[in-house]
């Protein structure tokens, strides 16, 4: 099983989107600061996550949810319960700055 996911940090309010074979590893090397690009917003929450039966299925729908189009439709479609509680802890603008 493959899996791709989305991690939010709550130090910084970003949202990352990421593959693996692993999930439950590869959580635990975002939050050792052992993956350089996500080292700066530590502590990561995994707040969405599916599974794919390929590995290529799982990496071709990560660069999706990396494109302009895939990052609307997380935000409006996956993770609109994190984005609604991220405001209610006192977050002023979204990532395309429309309130939830």
């Amino acid at each position: 099983m493959f899996y791709t996911y989305i991690l939010f940090s709550e130090k910084s309010h970003k949202f990352y989107f990421g593959s693996a074979n692993d999930l439950q590893k590869r959580l635990k090397l975002h939050n050792s600061g052992r993956v350089f690009s996500t080292k700066p917003y530590m502590p990561w929450k995994l707040v969405w996550y599916s599974g794919f039966s390929t590995e290529s299925e799982a990496r071709n729908f990560e660069q999706y949810l990396k494109t302009g189009s895939g990052k609307s439709f997380a935000y409006k479609r996956l993770i609109p319960v994190v984005l609604a509680k991220d405001f209610l802890s006192g977050r002023k603008g979204s990532p395309k700055s429309k309130k939830v």
